[in-house]
């Protein structure tokens, strides 16, 4: 019943203040792009807040170590919202790539469209590819580190998708790192779940893995065995009916 509770009262909060802060950011449109990434962050650092302290969702952060300190492709597990969130108190300046039909979504997309995130058309096919190397690259190079979902969409905990290649593919053309980053969340934020409990979300980051003379599908195949071998590292009773 708290759980519940609690879920209703993030809910409405953020309701308001994404009308707040989208409302703001719109009439705000003519800033420049540092000042209007500012106004996002007064919806982002509040919203943590709320995860932390009303829903009661801590994280626990591993391989801090292996922070970059430059600009980096950021290949990550993806299993709920929380980690299109939380992940930018982690990684400060991150950009996302996001579904460019967002934007069309009231106040949010709207406001969403005016911050320097990565928009791409998936229905646009190899093209897709083509407007996430430009974006991407412009973005690296501005400083910003960028968060690419290869799996392409929330995955129920314990389970996998197919790695894209996308992610690997804008580090090795860009010439920086890529970072592979194992979570949990879905075990506390369900895929597309409106209850969230109570529990500490693990978030590994692992070493980096170098994109010169390496190719894309290297890259890629590297970061997948890392990013899976650490989920049964961390969820190790999501896998316990695996075979040897």
């Amino acid at each position: 019943m708290i759980a519940v509770i609690r879920s209703l009262l993030f809910l409405v909060v953020l309701i308001l203040l994404t009308l707040v802060v989208c409302s703001t950011l719109l009439l705000c449109f003519w800033l420049p792009r540092q000042t209007r990434r500012h106004i996002e962050k007064m919806w982002v650092m509040p919203t943590i807040w709320l995860i932390k302290h009303l829903l009661g969702i801590k994280y626990e952060l591993h391989g801090k170590e292996n922070l970059p300190q430059q600009p980096a492709v950021i290949l990550c597990k993806h299993q709920s919202a929380w980690e299109t969130i939380v992940l930018q108190e982690v990684f400060p300046d991150v950009l996302y790539v996001w579904k460019k039909e967002l934007k069309f979504l009231p106040f949010f997309g709207w406001a969403l469209a005016l911050t320097p995130m990565i928009s791409i058309d998936r229905g646009a096919g190899k093209n897709a590819l083509t407007q996430l190397l430009t974006q991407g690259k412009l973005r690296l190079s501005q400083g910003y580190p960028v968060i690419i979902f290869p799996e392409g969409t929330r995955v129920e905990p314990g389970k996998k998708r197919r790695y894209k290649i996308g992610g690997a593919y804008l580090g090795v053309e860009a010439g920086v790192p890529v970072i592979p980053v194992a979570l949990n969340s879905g075990e506390a934020w369900g895929r597309n779940a409106w209850l969230k409990h109570p529990g500490t979300v693990k978030v590994s980051i692992g070493p980096a893995i170098p994109t010169a003379g390496v190719d894309a599908q290297e890259v890629n195949d590297r970061a997948e065995a890392w990013i899976e071998a650490e989920m049964r590292r961390i969820s190790p009773h999501l896998y316990a009916n695996e075979t040897a």
